[in-house]
């Protein structure tokens, strides 16, 4: 086989040394399209298996990680294009990446948002752990079926640039692919604003409190100080974001490896946490009047006396409920018949807790939050509760389905994937593999040749 591709070489129809022909670069013999060459770049069309590509899988990888983009390609080639235009137009290049890098990576950055590290251990703490794995698996058995549904897509003929988009249109038609297209698009708006919220949440509530504009004066006005904070900090925030796309998403894209470094920490630091807390648990205290949970707005000390030299005296918290800092004053009828105690908030794993969270404490809106298992005198069902002692509230009617359509949008992440087929090498294979999918092989797909684009219908 050798001689005969050596007896073509030197024949009338090969290319001799020094006739000014360039080197064939292209898989297909006596092809100048050289278009249709990088069309199979990395398809392995070798004769022997030592023609193949043998670059070694960590150094694929490095290079893969160091070329990592939040953007598609559509975007990317429209920034282009207008920071070049004028100018020559720069060649398109052909995608080169894997099911890794470019569906992977960026379904895992979108899935693991603000609704994991804000919202689902409330959600836990109310639906209780197994009523929270039947949340979990409705959720998930909608993406299952999403992805499915998708990688059937994907595998039915050639994915280029567009994404589901295109893929519904082609499968269904224009009129559900527009449809669908436009409930993606209300949902991603949506979904900027929910995240625009929670980093307003998580900068004033954990990171920086000294930084709202607008404070509390007391326990009941603690919500609305922060939703004018988050009006306030919300606008700048929109704006920033509004300036980088006027001026360029290309600049932002290039830390998208350290947004990608983030929260793959993030997420080794939960595991990290779970760990530390169950053999060390960190200091966290929570202030319990009875079974009443007790907010730390007005008060610093967890008890109703406290000893100063020989002499007893009484604490903040006692003129919260009484009518004076004098220990003959007029008292809350619950103040005076319950103790004031101090639990850890993060008693950690080993503390037997998750035996007790086991099942659900749905709230109504306006009741006290209590904590389940401590003793408390009660003062019968008819006895009003006043409103402006600091115990902590109920701020919403917590039920199943509400807490359902909470943590769903934490599964949507999938769709990121599907986005990027225009920067995926072979789509038909990547995106079923990441969805948990097996590929199918397609009529006319031999020898790593994909199939032609077929509509659905012609097959």
């Amino acid at each position: 086989m050798l001689n005969n591709l050596t007896d073509c070489e030197d024949g009338d129809g090969g290319a001799n040394p020094g006739d000014g022909n360039p080197k064939e670069s292209s898989p297909f013999i006596n092809s100048t399209d050289t278009e249709k060459g990088k069309e199979y770049d990395g398809k392995n069309m070798a004769l022997f298996e030592e023609e193949m590509d043998t670059s070694p899988m960590v150094s694929s990888l490095l290079s893969g990680l160091a070329n990592y983009t939040n953007l598609p390609q559509g975007s990317r080639e429209h920034e282009e294009a207008e920071n070049n235009e004028g100018g020559k137009k720069k060649p398109v290049q052909a995608p080169r990446m894997g099911t890794f890098m470019g569906v992977y990576l960026p379904c895992l950055q979108n899935i693991f948002g603000v609704i994991l590290f804000l919202r689902l251990t409330w959600v836990v703490g109310i639906a209780g752990i197994m009523e929270s794995f039947c949340m979990v698996f409705i959720c998930c058995s909608c993406t299952m079926l999403t992805a499915i549904s998708m990688s059937a897509i994907a595998t039915n003929g050639v994915v280029p640039a567009g994404g589901s988009y295109y893929m519904i249109s082609r499968s269904l038609g224009p009129e559900f692919g527009g449809a669908v297209g436009l409930c993606f698009y209300l949902g991603t708006t949506f979904a900027g604003a929910m995240y625009i919220l929670g980093t307003i949440e998580i900068l004033l509530a954990y990171l920086f409190p000294a930084m709202a504009i607008f404070k509390a004066e007391d326990a009941s006005g603690e919500a609305a100080a922060m939703l004018n904070n988050m009006r306030v900090y919300g606008t700048c925030v929109l704006t920033c974001m509004a300036t980088v796309v006027f001026v360029g998403v290309k600049y932002v894209n290039k830390f998208a490896l350290v947004f990608l470094g983030c929260v793959i920490l993030s997420i080794l630091a939960i595991y990290a946490g779970v760990i530390k807390s169950a053999f060390d648990p960190p200091n966290f205290p929570i202030c319990l009047l009875g079974n009443r949970t007790l907010s730390r707005h007005g008060f610093d000390v967890c008890a109703k006396l406290a000893w100063e030299g020989n002499e007893t005296v009484t604490t903040r918290l006692w003129g919260l409920f009484c009518s004076s800092r004098f220990l003959n004053a007029t008292c809350d009828e619950y103040f005076t018949r319950n103790n004031v105690t101090e639990i850890q908030g993060i008693p950690g794993a080993a503390s037997g807790l998750i035996k007790e969270n086991l099942w659900s404490s749905y709230l109504t809106k306006g009741v006290i939050v209590e904590r389940r298992g401590m003793p408390s005198v009660g003062l019968g069902d008819g006895t009003p509760v006043d409103m402006d002692h600091p115990y902590v509230f109920s701020d919403m009617t917590s039920y199943f389905t509400l807490l359902v359509g909470i943590y769903f949008p934490s599964v949507t992440g999938i769709m990121a994937g599907s986005n990027r087929s225009g920067d995926l090498r072979d789509a038909q294979k990547s995106i079923p593999i990441s969805h948990g999918s097996s590929p199918k092989t397609e009529i006319g797909e031999l020898e790593g040749v994909p199939s032609p684009e077929f509509p659905p219908w012609d097959r």
